[in-house]
């Protein structure tokens, strides 16, 4: 279980997440919605320990995660950051080596090959393992970089808006991937989303976001209604039941 209790950042006086206390608890998808300037990806920075902050603490199966190793939170927690600055002239394999770093300190062992193989494997990127990644389309560069995560092989998975920059098809494909993960691995995701349709039909549960402070937590039909949206976005949403799956309409 990720506890996160009482967590605050600023920047300079303004508290861009507040006072948030929640637990990720559940294996799943937990999708974290709100919109601009909400916090979400910053309490996503603050969960993995990419960010500091002022106040609160963040505990992984009862770890402090201000006091713990990073070799040690390596092998619990993993995450896809949303701009991933690499040098493109590495090979898909090269990539989701690096995933195993945590446990080979860059010296592969059978076991961490394995895990490789089996991430590139599950990802459906055999046939492009040699490909670099400025070869790629998004897509597929995308899937390279959650195989990269898998092979790190932690229960927890955070990914901080994972579909930037894909199309349609790309990002549904990255979507259902990822829903696969979570239940047939048994791993918690937890994800970073702006579209609220996405997050209403892959996650198990969602986490809205306002002002720096958790607004409200739940499932997609207790999250995904005019009532909360509308008070979420500032403006009135409709929502509708497609094939079963609470959609959100906010076009005129």
């Amino acid at each position: 279980m990720i506890t996160v209790e009482n967590a605050t950042k600023r920047y300079g006086d303004q508290p861009v997440v507040d006072d948030v206390s929640l637990e990720f608890a559940d294996a799943g998808i937990t999708a974290i919605i709100g919109p601009n300037g909400a916090g979400k990806s910053t309490l996503l920075g603050m969960v993995s320990r990419l960010l500091p902050f002022e106040t609160g603490r963040v505990l992984i199966d009862g770890l402090d995660l201000a006091t713990t190793k990073n070799a040690v939170i390596a092998k619990r927690l993993a995450i896809l950051k949303q701009d991933n600055h690499l040098v493109t002239r590495l090979t898909i394999h090269d990539l989701v080596s690096f995933g195993r770093y945590p446990h080979s300190r860059g010296r592969l062992t059978a076991d961490d090959r394995e895990h490789v193989e089996r991430a590139i494997d599950y990802l459906d990127l055999g046939e492009l393992r040699d490909r670099y990644l400025d070869e790629l389309s998004g897509g597929q560069r995308q899937r390279a970089f959650i195989a990269m995560v898998l092979a790190q092989d932690t229960e927890y998975v955070l990914l901080d808006e994972p579909l930037n920059s894909l199309d349609l098809r790309h990002a549904v494909e990255i979507m259902r991937l990822l829903k696969r993960t979570a239940h047939e691995l048994g791993k918690r995701v937890v994800v970073v989303l702006h579209d609220i349709n996405f997050a209403s039909h892959y996650a198990d549960r969602i986490v809205a976001m306002k002002n720096g402070r958790l607004h409200v937590q739940g499932t997609p039909d207790e999250v995904v209604t005019p009532a909360v949206l509308g008070d979420l976005y500032d403006f009135e949403i409709d929502v509708e039941i497609v094939r079963g799956k609470r959609v959100a309409v906010f076009y005129d």
